[in-house]
C-alpha cells in the first residue's frame, strides 16, 4: 500500500502540486527521502520520527520510503514535516487516507509534536482552492490561509489535534481571516519646515507614482522627506493587500499570519548586494523590489551602492517584474514599485556651500554622480535639488498643512485615475498614470497645442530620449488631475520638465 499526501512547492509567488508518496513495506528498518529534497526536507525525518514519538507513537522497524513526487522538481522547505508525518499516519493505519485526499497539506513539526508557522500559506491556500481541495496548515497560520476564499481550512496547533480531528474525538473550528493590526503613525509633514519645493514634488509622485530622486547637502531632509511618504499613499485595495500579501507570505515575513493593509515601504542599506536588492539566493526568494511591490523602494545614497546592483534596477522598474534566473531556477516576481532615492551632490556633500567649499569640484561631483548611468537617470520621472534649511526657516512655526491635507489632494488624484483607467480590458490593468503607455496615454495626456509646441521644443533641445519625451506626459497628466483639470495644459507640460534631469551631471 502506498500512501498518497498532497502539499505543494513554491516557484516564486506561484505554487506547484507535489504528492508525497509514503511506502512502508518488509526490510532492514531504514527512513529515505527521495526525490530532489533540500536539507530541510531531509532533515525532517528526525523531526517527525520525534513528533510521534511525543504523542505516543512509533514509527515500525520496517523500510520506509518517502518519494517527493514529481521527483525532478527541487523540494524546498521545512513545511514538508507535516505531509510526511500524514502520509506515514496514513500508512500506518492512523488517518484515513481518503478524507486527507481532499486537502492540500503544509507544516513544520517541533519535537513536542506542536505545529509551528511556515512561509506560503496563503498561496497555498490559493493553490488549494484553484484544485477544488481544503487546506491543513499550523494554527499560526490559519489567519491568512482564511482569505483564499470559501475552500475548507484546518489549523490544528498539535499533531494530535488533527488526528483526533479525524477520529472524531475533536472538533477544529475554521480560522478566521486576519488583518495587519494598525501600526504607529506614519510621520508628518509638518514636522519639516521649509522645503516647499520638495513637498510639492513628493506630492506629484505620491499622486502618479511616478520615481523620485532628491539631491541636496546632507542634513537637508531628504531621509524625512521619504519617510513621509507613506503617510501620503493611500491604503492597499483589497485585491492589492492579497497580492502583497502573497510575496510577504512566500518570503516568511506575514506578522502573526495577517494580511497586510498598507503599502509596504523598504529602504535597504546601501551595502545591498545584488540579490538582496533583485531576489535570489539558494531558495530564489523575493528581493527587496519584490517586498516593496505596490509600495515604496527608498534607496538612501543613492551613489553608494554597487554599480552592478543599480544596474540591476533598470529591467524591474521598466516592466514592474524581477526575473531571477539561476542554474536551478528561473522565478518572476512582481515588482511594480515607486522608487524615492535620496543622494548627495558629491562625495562630500558640500559642492554648491561656498562657505565650505568642496575641495575638488567640479571633478568631486563628477566621479561621484558618474555612479549612476544615464538610463538609470532617464527611468526616474522627478528630480528635485533639496537645498539646505536655513535657521530663519527652523524658526519658524509649523506649517499649516499636515499629511492628512495633503494625502487627500492624493486621494482625489488617484479617483481621477482610477475612473480613467477602469475602462481598461483586466489584462492591461493601470493603477497609475505611472503606469500608462502606448496609445493610451498618448489619448489622455495629449496636451493643448500651446503645451505640445512646448514639449516639442524642448524635446529637440534637450534632446530628450523617447522614454523621456513620455514620462513627461506622464508626469503632466498627473499635474492635471492634482489640478482638477480634464486636460494636459501648457503650464502642467512646463512645470513636468522642469522636473525632467537629462543624466549625471545634467
Amino acid at each position: 500500500m502506498v500512501a498518497r499526501i498532497h502539499t505543494v512547492a513554491f516557484q516564486g509567488i506561484d505554487v506547484l502540486p507535489i504528492e508525497v508518496q509514503v511506502q512502508i513495506v518488509a526490510g532492514l528498518p531504514s527512513f529515505v527521502v527521495v526525490g530532489l529534497p533540500d536539507k530541510a526536507v531531509a532533515e525532517s525525518r528526525e523531526r517527525v520520527r520525534a513528533a510521534l514519538t511525543a504523542i505516543g507513537l512509533a514509527l515500525p522497524p520496517k523500510r520506509i520510503v518517502v518519494n517527493l513526487s514529481p521527483a525532478d522538481v527541487q523540494k524546498e522547505g521545512s513545511h514538508f514535516d507535516l505531509p510526511i508525518a500524514a502520509g506515514l499516519l496514513v500508512a500506518m493505519g492512523v488517518l484515513p487516507g481518503d478524507e486527507l485526499e481532499g486537502y492540500v497539506t503544509l507544516g513544520e513539526l517541533a519535537l513536542d509534536g506542536s505545529l509551528t508557522t511556515v512561509a506560503g500559506a496563503l498561496p497555498a491556500a490559493m493553490g488549494a482552492a484553484e484544485q477544488q481541495r481544503g487546506l491543513i496548515c499550523p494554527a499560526a497560520c490559519g489567519g491568512e490561509a482564511a482569505w483564499a476564499g470559501s475552500i475548507e481550512i484546518l489549523a490544528p496547533a498539535t499533531l494530535l489535534a488533527l488526528i483526533n480531528h479525524f477520529k472524531g474525538s475533536q472538533v477544529l473550528s475554521p480560522p478566521s481571516p486576519r488583518l495587519e493590526a494598525d501600526g504607529p503613525a506614519p510621520p508628518d509633514l509638518r514636522d519639516i519646515k521649509g522645503q516647499e519645493s520638495a513637498k510639492r514634488v513628493l506630492e506629484l509622485a505620491a499622486a502618479g507614482g511616478h520615481h523620485l530622486l532628491m539631491t541636496g547637502p546632507p542634513g537637508s531632509g531628504k531621509s524625512m522627506l521619504a519617510a513621509r511618504l507613506p503617510g501620503l499613499l493611500p491604503p492597499l485595495d483589497p485585491a492589492e493587500a492579497l497580492e502583497v500579501s502573497m510575496i510577504h507570505s512566500v518570503a516568511g515575513l506575514l506578522r502573526d499570519g495577517r494580511l497586510m493593509r498598507h503599502r509596504p515601504f523598504r529602504d535597504p542599506h546601501h551595502s545591498a548586494s545584488l540579490p538582496a536588492l533583485i531576489g535570489g539566493g539558494t531558495r530564489a526568494k523575493p528581493g527587496e523590489i519584490s517586498l516593496a511591490h505596490l509600495g515604496v523602494l527608498f534607496l538612501d545614497e543613492l551613489p553608494e551602492f554597487a554599480r552592478a546592483t543599480l544596474e540591476s534596477l533598470r529591467q524591474p522598474l521598466e516592466t514592474g517584474r524581477a526575473v531571477v534566473a539561476r542554474a536551478n531556477a528561473h522565478v518572476t516576481y512582481p515588482a511594480r514599485v515607486q522608487l524615492i532615492a535620496a543622494m548627495n551632490p558629491c562625495r562630500c556633500g558640500h559642492l554648491d556651500d561656498p562657505a565650505q567649499a568642496c575641495a575638488r569640484a567640479p571633478r568631486c561631483a563628477q566621479d561621484y554622480q558618474s555612479k549612476i548611468s544615464g538610463p538609470l537617470f532617464d527611468r526616474i520621472d522627478l528630480h528635485v535639488d533639496v537645498p539646505a534649511v536655513r535657521a530663519v526657516d527652523l524658526a519658524l512655526p509649523p506649517p499649516a498643512e499636515d499629511s492628512a491635507i495633503v494625502a487627500k489632494r492624493i486621494a482625489r488624484a488617484r479617483r481621477h485615475q482610477a475612473e480613467r483607467f477602469a475602462r481598461l480590458p483586466a489584462d492591461r490593468r493601470i493603477r497609475t498614470n505611472a503606469e500608462a503607455d502606448g496609445a493610451f496615454l498618448t489619448e489622455i495626456a495629449d496636451p493643448d497645442p500651446d503645451g505640445k509646441r512646448l514639449l516639442v521644443d524642448a524635446a529637440e533641445r534637450l534632446k530628450l530620449s523617447a522614454r523621456g519625451y513620455h514620462r513627461v506626459l506622464r508626469v503632466a497628466r498627473t499635474l492635471a488631475d492634482l489640478d482638477g483639470s480634464d486636460g494636459v495644459r501648457r503650464p502642467h507640460v512646463a512645470e513636468a520638465l522642469s522636473y525632467r534631469r537629462l543624466g549625471p551631471g545634467g
